[in-house]
């Protein structure tokens, strides 16, 4: 058994995998409370509203529609919706086994105050593919005691944790380009 290919026998190959992932992406999930309807249908999300929105946001400022394109294509995604059309939106940056990143999570200023943000969140922590996870993580700077609700605090050993960051990466690549 010292081969590479007796140790690897028990997973599947990448080609093996693929429909899998394809099917279990296509899952849409929905909840529905008084008129409002959050979705991870892709195909019903917004962009110019997500990345008008994004774009000035104190995480994202100035990022490249391609840049949050590709951004989404890598994530489970949350649309919120309401008669008249996608009010907020969620990504989750995940593995689907043992880790998660909650991240752009925004409603527009026009619709806050109806808890619509609180529910979004735990529409997201009661995602089926979501269940089991050993670590969700997120960075704020304005919304700690609403995710402290849902079990979020700060890291009890922030010495473990690291982190690169490179600030203000898009307003560095917009006035260079």
């Amino acid at each position: 058994m010292n081969s590479r290919s007796e140790l690897r026998a028990p997973f599947q190959s990448s080609e093996e995998r693929r429909p899998a992932e394809q099917e279990m992406r296509s899952m849409v999930e929905q909840w529905r409370r008084d008129g409002y309807e959050i979705s991870t249908d892709p195909a019903r999300l917004d962009l110019p509203l997500i990345h008008g929105f994004l774009k000035t946001a104190y995480w994202s400022e100035e990022i490249p529609r391609e840049t949050l394109e590709r951004a989404i294509d890598g994530s489970l995604n949350f649309g919120l919706y309401g008669p008249e059309g996608q009010l907020g939106y969620a990504r989750i940056v995940t593995d689907r086994a043992t880790f998660a990143w909650l991240c752009d999570v925004f409603v527009l200023e026009s619709v806050r105050g109806r808890g619509l943000g609180r529910w979004l969140v735990a529409c997201i922590m009661e995602h089926p593919a979501l269940q089991g996870l050993r670590r969700w993580m997120l960075a704020t700077a304005d919304a700690h005691e609403l995710y402290r609700e849902f079990g979020f605090e700060v890291p009890a050993e922030p010495e473990r944790l690291m982190a690169k960051q490179v600030r203000d990466i898009y307003k560095i690549a917009a006035h260079q380009g």
